[in-house]
């Protein structure tokens, strides 16, 4: 434990903040898990909406900074690509 007070202020905060990026980041390993799964079924509704959904959840943790701006870009980038892929019968280029 810390013996300082700003220093036992710092661990509490990095606590809070670490449950709080724990959470915000898992919920958007879900949502791009669940994208993934509709690219995977091919069927063109349910990929529109997940994709809306985890577009929108990357760009809310990028920018409560649990996420690199250029990183949450990257993987919504990747997502739309899979899914037009999929939607349009073609294969994704990597």
């Amino acid at each position: 434990m810390a013996n300082i007070k700003s220093a036992a202020k710092r661990a509490r905060q990095s606590v809070k903040r670490h449950d709080r990026n724990k959470s915000i980041s898992s919920g958007v390993k879900g949502q791009v898990r669940k994208t993934r799964e509709a690219i995977a079924t091919k069927d063109a509704a349910a990929i529109d909406a997940e994709l809306k959904a985890a577009m929108s959840s990357l760009e809310k943790a990028a920018s409560k900074g649990v996420l690199h701006k250029r990183n949450a870009a990257r993987r919504i980038g990747r997502l739309a690509r899979a899914a037009h892929a999929a939607k349009s019968g073609g294969q994704a280029q990597e």
